[in-house]
């Protein structure tokens, strides 16, 4: 029978050294990055009732969901999301809290793949959630933010801005089920033309089929917004577009520049998205390192009607674009070897050196000779000896010159 405990489950793996030292990285910057901004770090359990995540027009697909149950039977599911356990505990333990709320967080979510798309299942996530605010000053506020925080962490990106209400209000035209339309909305995220063509070709010549249609094709800057204006010209959709240039336009001025441009594609693959949605990238990362957007419908589904934005960044991604610029980590620089019978007086030395500040390490090795080349091979100049006197020695590096 095969046994796996030496092995990870798939989607999951360890973290060693220099990954660690790059997430703590951009778990720092981040974090200086929110908190200028006036946002106040809140956590949610690490696994929630399955109905958090359950809830009419903003459910997450079950099969993506790790799932298992309490000592009562109930079902509940490893944190699948940030955003709707934030909303949850908005309206359950925040409800007397001035609005705006500003909130961060930082927690890993949890999410089973069965494409076998190669993502990891556990994704390590920080992200901000602007609550009790609506309007173009909130939208602004947030996605300058995921723009600043970007910024300390991964400068070389693109980022992509569109309006998730635009394809709703279009898809609500067509004569099609609730699950076509999700079908319709992966094919338009994914930019799979050919199964999107086939999807919409039964419903024949209707305006609303042939805008869809052309979603995933316009992206870019004005000539995008240009283009989009002849299948969104009025109703509810033609406001949504008329919304999009002022908020497109608004981020040229506070210095996006070229690394904004439009995507009206980009329609979120969670449904309680509302209003403008965006998504980040980075050179050689295939998915986006940051994803966010308006969800003013959520909070009610949990009882407290409020408008709110937010983003979430890819910790993981970030840190791999880290750790080639960062310094190797440093080697102690006093090495504490206590003989034979002052092991106690050994530690009370290196206890004293790190409250110092000195970077120090206890040897753990029988012989002074064995101590000193482990020194010697770490490239620790310093070697502290502790017998019935003190002294300190200068290690020269393996290899150096005499």
């Amino acid at each position: 029978m095969r046994t796996y405990s030496k092995v990870t489950p798939e989607g999951a793996r360890d973290i060693l050294f220099e990954e660690c030292r790059g997430r703590r990285e951009v778990q720092r910057r981040l974090t200086w990055a929110f908190t200028l901004r006036g946002y106040r770090e809140v956590m949610t359990p690490g696994i929630e009732y399955y109905d958090v995540f359950s809830l009419p027009g903003a459910a997450l697909p079950q099969r993506e969901m790790y799932k298992t149950t309490d000592n009562r039977g109930r079902l509940i599911v490893f944190r699948p999301d940030s955003t709707l356990p934030i909303a949850r505990m908005a309206a359950s333990r925040l409800q007397g809290q001035q609005k705006p709320l500003r909130l961060y967080y930082n927690q890993s979510i949890y999410r089973n793949r069965p494409d076998l798309s190669g993502r990891s299942d556990e994704s390590a996530q920080m992200g901000v959630e602007l609550m009790g605010a609506g309007g173009l000053g909130a939208d602004l506020e947030v996605v300058s933010l995921a723009a600043q925080a970007l910024e300390g962490c991964a400068p070389d990106f693109r980022m992509e801005l569109g309006h998730a209400g635009i394809f709703r209000v279009l898809a609500d035209q067509l004569p099609v089920s609730p699950e076509q339309k999700e079908e319709l909305r992966a094919t338009i995220e994914a930019k799979n033309y050919a199964a999107l063509e086939e999807l919409l070709e039964p419903l024949g010549e209707n305006p609303a089929a042939e805008a869809i249609h052309r979603l995933p094709r316009l992206f870019g800057g004005e000539e995008a917004l240009e283009e989009a204006a002849r299948y969104c010209s009025g109703g509810r959709a033609g406001e949504m577009l008329c919304y999009l240039r002022t908020v497109y336009t608004a981020l040229q001025k506070l210095g996006l520049g070229d690394r904004l441009m439009v995507d009206l594609g980009l329609v979120q693959r969670n449904d309680y998205y509302t209003g403008i949605v965006f998504s980040a990238y980075v050179p050689h990362h295939g998915a986006a390192v940051l994803m966010g957007g308006r969800y003013d419908g959520l909070c009610e589904k949990f009882g407290e009607p409020m408008p709110a934005v937010g983003f979430a960044v890819d910790v993981d991604a970030c840190a791999l674009l880290l750790e080639n610029g960062m310094e190797e980590e440093p080697a102690p620089a006093v090495l504490v070897y206590g003989e034979p019978g002052f092991e106690a007086e050994a530690e009370s030395a290196v206890s004293l050196l790190t409250r110092q500040g000195r970077l120090c390490e206890l040897s753990l090795f029988e012989t002074r000779e064995q101590a000193e080349g482990y020194a010697r091979d770490r490239g620790i100049p310093r070697l502290v000896l502790v017998g019935r006197q003190v002294t300190e020695m200068e290690i020269k590096r393996k290899g150096a010159n005499p």
